[in-house]
Parts: structure tokens; sequence; C-alpha cells
């Protein structure tokens, strides 16, 4: 009985003690949620808090949800700290910003007027070295021109000084023939005669060859009356070149297209100039092939060709006429008309929008439709001109002889009005 009492007891006293550590581990979290919560003491708990029914303990999920809302407010709380602070460092960059940009500004402008002022200064000096490339170009002309001019005077007088020689030689001829008239005139002629023919033949043959010379002179170094300028293409080559832009539109139903022409060589195809869209790049073609001249309307196939009209190192002129009405196509060489057929490109309309060229066609031949080196033009053109109508044969016959050739002007395109650019190295002279 004793043995079961004391067990009792034990057991009672095991519980007593469990009970104790469970409480204790209880104070001891909430001690620790406490102090997570910044709390500096715990409040001792009253008789009154104790002995109410109505409270209840912490469990462990509501002890996890406090510690998840106090660090959430920490969260908010380091989150507003970082926005004030980045509020206070973007007024303090914004006013350096400022700062900067009112130093830079200032520096800026005085940099910039600087650099124009450089800009003025080395445009002026480049004006004025052209201006002096200019005058010194002109008075290069001006001297070559008097030089010309004073060569061909001298030869004029030189003519003339021969002519009144053998005017005075024939006198005498006539004189001594009067004088001895009773004279036996074979033995005067022996003599007299066979001179003065040997001295008259050889003064006009010298003669000749001076003029022919002077005139070869001239035509190869001279332009044609009344132009002033040419331009000039060097050399045969897919970079040179002149752009041409038209006055007014090119949409034409007839057209005359004139053109002075120096041609340094000619191959199969040697192209003066050239008018086409991107539909269709051979609206116009004016071209060159051996000793021919070559109009084009249309298509490569729609063409007039005149013969024997080229002559490498003199100046031609040559004038096309088309008209839709029936087809009527021709060429006109040095005034003189070479050529004419009718049915080219009948009712055919050439379109605006084209490119016209000078010594190049763009037909595609190449990587990005360039140039091909084999249809350039290499020489001398001038007086380029055209017109929407095709203009009488007595106008286009007496233009080649008019002393301003270069004068008269086209209403589509018109030489010394119309912008036509060199490039790749042509250029114009004078």
């Amino acid at each position: 009985m004793l043995s079961q009492e004391m067990l009792s007891l034990t057991i009672l006293l095991c519980a007593l003690w469990s009970s104790s550590s469970a409480l204790n581990n209880e104070d001891y979290d909430l001690m620790y949620l406490n102090f997570e919560n910044e709390i500096e003491s715990i409040v001792p708990a009253t008789e009154e808090t104790i002995s109410c029914d109505c409270q209840r303990e912490h469990t462990e999920w509501d002890k996890l949800f406090i510690m998840l809302e106090n660090s959430q407010m920490k969260e908010n709380m380091l989150l507003q700290s970082i926005d004030e602070i980045l509020k206070v460092e973007l007024q303090t960059l914004r006013a350096e910003m400022i700062e900067f940009v009112t130093n830079f500004a200032g520096t800026c402008t005085t940099t910039i007027e600087k650099v124009t002022s450089r800009v003025l200064s080395q445009v002026d000096q480049t004006r004025m070295r052209n201006r002096d490339h200019v005058q010194e170009s002109k008075t290069l002309h001006e001297s070559e021109q008097r030089k010309i001019l004073e060569e061909l005077l001298q030869l004029t007088l030189n003519v003339s000084n021969r002519l009144t020689q053998l005017e005075s030689v024939w006198q005498r001829t006539a004189k001594v023939e009067t004088g001895f008239q009773q004279q036996d005139k074979s033995s005067y002629m022996d003599r007299g005669d066979n001179f003065t023919l040997n001295s008259l033949w050889e003064e006009l043959q010298q003669t000749r060859a001076e003029l022919k010379g002077s005139q070869k002179w001239a035509a190869q170094h001279l332009l044609p009356a009344g132009c002033e300028t040419a331009i000039l293409f060097p050399m045969r080559s897919k970079k040179i070149f002149g752009s041409v832009h038209p006055t007014a539109d090119m949409m034409l139903q007839s057209f005359t297209a004139c053109i002075w022409v120096k041609v340094t060589e000619v191959l199969d195809k040697t192209i003066i100039f050239s008018y086409g869209t991107k539909r269709n790049p051979y609206e116009i073609q004016f071209y060159l092939s051996r000793e021919s001249a070559v109009l084009a309307v249309g298509n490569d196939q729609n063409k007039l060709i005149a013969p024997n009209t080229v002559y490498p190192g003199h100046w031609a002129h040559f004038c096309g006429t088309w008209s839709s009405d029936n087809g009527t196509i021709s060429l006109w060489a040095n005034g003189e008309l070479v050529a004419t057929t009718s049915e080219i490109a009948e009712a055919h309309i050439i379109p605006d929008g084209g490119i016209l060229q000078l010594g190049q066609e763009k037909n595609g031949c190449c990587v990005g439709g360039g140039f091909d080196e084999t249809l350039a033009f290499s020489g001398k053109l001038t007086g380029f001109n055209i017109w929407d109508r095709v203009l009488s044969n007595e106008e286009i016959t007496a233009w080649p002889r008019a002393e301003d050739s270069c004068n008269i002007r086209g209403n589509v395109v018109g030489w010394g009005v119309t912008e036509i650019l060199p490039h790749g190295g042509a250029q114009y002279v004078s």
C-alpha cells in the first residue's frame, strides 16, 4: 500500500515538473518575440489578466504572423528611407546637371563662334583663291585669244603681201610684154615667163600650206562660233558623265535635239546623250557607231542610222527630230539632212520622270544599275538643246553657220541656262 502511495506521489511530482517546464518555455518564446518587436521590458502579468478566462495564449501560427507583420513594417520603413534618400540625391544631381549645362553651354557657344569664324575665314580664303584662279584663267584665255588673233592677222598680212607681190609681178609682165612687142617674144618667154610662173606656183603652194595649218590648229583648239564653253570628257570611263536637269517636263510627243560634238575616238556604240526611265532606259538615245550617227526612240530597235557623218577630232553639229504623229524621224549633220524615215515609235509618248545624261546611258548592265565603260564618250560637247517640237528645215540648216550658234536655246533644255553637272572628272573648259 505504501509503495502504491509513493508511486502516485512520484507521478504527481513529474506532472507538476512538466507543467512548470512548459510554462517556462512559453515565457521564453514570448520574451523572444517581444525582443524582435523592440519592447524594452516585459510587462508583468497582473492578476486580472491571469485570472481572465477570455484571454487566449498565442499559438505558434500567431507568433509567426506577428513576425511577418513586423518584418513588413520594417521593409516599408526601409523603402521609405530609400525613397527619401533618392529624392535628395536626385535633387542634388539635378542641380549639378543644371550647373554643368550652364557652364557647358557657355563653353559651346564660345567654341561654336570660334569654329564659325574659322570656317567663314576659310570660305573667304577659298572664294578669294577661286576668284584669283578664275581671273588668271580669264587672263590666260584672253591672252591665248589675243595670240590667236595676232597669228591670224599676221597670216592675213602675209597672204596680202604675197598677193600684192603676185599682182606686181603680173603688172611687170604686162608692161614688159607691151614694151617688147616688136622683139622676139619667144626668147623673152623662155627667160621671164618660166621664172614668173615658177615663183607664182611656189607662193601659192606656201600660202595654201600655211592656210591648211592654221585651219587645222584652229579646228583643234577653238570652239564653234558663238560658243564660250564646252564640257570636256578627258577619257572613256564608267565614272565620267554629265547629269542634265531639264527646265521643263520631258513628257514629249515630238522633239528636236541638237548638239555640237568633237569626239576623240568612236567604238561600236559611243553615247552622246540618253534619256530613260526605270521602266525603259532607252526612251531617247543619240550615239555614234564608228562612222555613223544613230538616233533611237522608244527602244534600241527603233533607230535611224546616218552613215559617213562622224569625223573624230573635228567639230560636228548634229540635230535629230522625231514626231509621234506618223513616227517621222530625221538626222541632220552640219546643217544638211543626212537621213530620214517614218513609222518609228509611232503614237509613242515619251514619259516624264526619267534621267537625262551626257556621255553615258544607265542601261542596268552592271551591279546596282551602273554604267558601261565601253559606252562612255571621250571628247568635247557643247551647245546641247532640246525643244518639245520639230524645228523647221530652215532653222536647222542655218544654225551651224550662225555666229551665235550656242546662244540659241531650247525650251526643254537650253545650253547655258539648264543645269548640267559634270561628274567623275568631266569639266567645263573654254
